[in-house]
């Protein structure tokens, strides 16, 4: 039997922004709680929650003071647990968000690194002295803008941190960091969570001797130089095995996702040899593609060759970071369209489908004004880059002005057409984003070969059309996606098949030789022999 999270699907929370239980603006835990039902109706198998420990909030919850805590703002300790018991009693695990390249300033173990040179945690930082006329100690930038480095007056030297200030790098060389950190997986993993979602993944270890870094053609300071100094060095690879032979000794398929670089250069080193590492690893490459087939098909294809053998792909069209996909590829009316091909796409392709959460919605950007931009990149690049509010907006339950996320004012404004995009409205109209997500859901469970089985592309077919076949144990189902508004044929293999599921005709019909797609149709067929 496929462990779950090879068969299952996972659902990202944004908890400021999913539900507000107590009226005060921001979303809780048992708000989420709240909404288990909703989820299994849709039929999730996992929810990954953002990060929802104590801090200061100045990365919005990336910022971690205390890594065994609940933040006030969510709940309580006693409100998490009732939210695991409440999601293994309807089958969906619970997976964590954990940054652990980072602390936040306030957090103890780098109050007391800050507090003396001589303090037995100094070294669980990175310090270093000032270089020539007392600036930086290296070139490096902060992905935040910046300097890398911040000075300390009191004790005379900088720390490091790849992100804002108050965010400072742990350092992955001390065995103690590494020791510290097991034990809180270990405290979580005993709460019973399924499972974690790592933050930053390629960034933990860093070169010992933090050479100057070379430039290059880039948008921001940070993106203009080669991050050869602490991107995916060998060293960090060995951590991820390590902490991967610890989730090996808890029972139930516990599992663990990276986050690595952006545009997922070297994804596929995480995976090890396919067991001795992480289970999984994102590859953000559909977050670059324009909407083509040709273009998508090879970030497919891509994916697939570079991959070990024994490793399984997992794929993921918006998040926090970058965006809905709704959005990056809008068409106007045909929008919704889109976002259905999308979802085909993610629903069928071979691997573990990552969702965001609205994004069974069809939910939008919002344009957030500059003098409500909260995101610390959005306030420093604006209007060069507008920051991540605007895909962090509130989910939209119902068509009330605070889309049923809170009785009280929502901590961000909704997005865009959110009194047409909710789940109130969108649950009743069979023809609705959300209704097709249900669907196609429905579908793959109940098939094996769109869970587990192997993947092969189509070629010769129209350049609109992304076309493959998913075959497992004699069954083989294929889907066929067209990029354009305007119809396309494509000739079928040999062979009479079943209309599964179609954005524009009929399930249960039969066809074979040349299938005539309507524009924009996501197709699903069963080979029928």
């Amino acid at each position: 039997m496929a462990p779950w999270w090879k068969e299952g699907i996972v659902y990202q929370i944004y908890p400021r922004s999913f539900a507000d239980s107590n009226g005060d603006g921001v979303g809780d835990l048992p708000g989420i709680t709240s909404k288990l039902d909703y989820l299994q109706e849709l039929g999730v198998d996992g929810i990954w929650i953002s990060p929802i420990y104590p801090s200061p909030m100045k990365d919005f919850g990336y910022d971690i003071s205390d890594y065994t805590a609940i933040d006030p703002v969510f709940g309580t300790m006693a409100e998490f647990e009732e939210l695991i018991r409440q999601a293994h009693a309807r089958g969906i695990r619970v997976i964590m968000d954990m940054v652990m390249n980072h602390t936040s300033d306030q957090h103890p173990w780098f109050v007391e690194a800050r507090s003396s040179k001589d303090n037995p945690r100094r070294d669980w930082f990175i310090w270093r002295p000032g270089g020539p006329g007392g600036r930086p100690p290296n070139n490096w930038h902060s992905i935040f803008g910046g300097s890398a480095w911040e000075y300390d007056e009191k004790s005379g030297e900088y720390y490091l941190h790849l992100f804002d200030p108050s965010q400072p790098d742990l350092n992955w060389r001390n065995p103690e960091v590494k020791a510290a950190m097991k034990a809180v997986w270990g405290f979580w993993l005993d709460k019973g969570v399924d499972g974690f979602r790592l933050d930053v993944a390629h960034l933990l270890v860093k070169h010992p001797e933090f050479p100057d870094k070379l430039t290059k053609f880039g948008m921001t300071p940070y993106s203009r130089q080669v991050q050869d100094g602490h991107c995916n060095l060998p060293e960090t690879h060995d951590v991820w095995k390590e902490f991967r032979q610890l989730l090996d000794l808890y029972p139930g398929d516990r599992m663990a996702v990276a986050e690595p670089e952006l545009d997922a250069t070297g994804a596929e080193g995480f995976y090890g040899s396919g067991e001795d590492e992480l289970h999984l690893a994102f590859n953000f490459s559909l977050f670059w593609r324009r909407w083509k087939a040709a273009a998508v098909q090879d970030a497919v294809l891509d994916w697939e060759r570079r991959i070990p053998e024994r490793g399984w792909p997992c794929w993921v069209l918006s998040n926090h970071d970058f965006g809905r996909h709704a959005s990056r590829w809008a068409a106007g009316a045909r929008t919704d369209a889109r976002a259905k091909v999308a979802a085909a796409l993610l629903l069928t392709v071979r691997g573990t489908p990552f969702m965001y959460y609205g994004e069974e919605l069809a939910m939008r950007r919002a344009f957030i004004p500059r003098k409500e931009v909260m995101d610390p990149p959005g306030v420093r690049y604006w209007p060069l880059y507008l920051g991540r509010d605007g895909f962090r907006t509130p989910m939209q339950w119902t068509a009330a002005p605070t889309g049923g996320f809170t009785t009280g004012t929502p901590w961000m404004r909704l997005g865009p057409e959110a009194q047409r995009l909710n789940v109130e409205l969108e649950a009743k109209d069979p023809g609705s984003v959300l209704n097709w997500y249900k669907r196609l859901i429905k579908l793959r469970r109940s098939l094996p070969a769109l869970r587990l089985g192997t993947f092969r592309a189509w070629f010769g077919e129209p350049k609109a059309v992304f076309a493959y076949s998913r075959v497992h144990d004699g069954q083989t189902v294929s889907v066929l996606l067209n990029f354009s508004r305007f119809s396309r044929a494509v000739d079928l293999p040999a062979g009479a098949y079943e209309v599964l599921a179609s954005t524009h005709r009929g399930e249960g019909a039969s066809l074979g030789g040349t299938v005539k797609l309507h524009g924009d149709e996501a197709l699903v067929l069963l080979h029928r022999g």
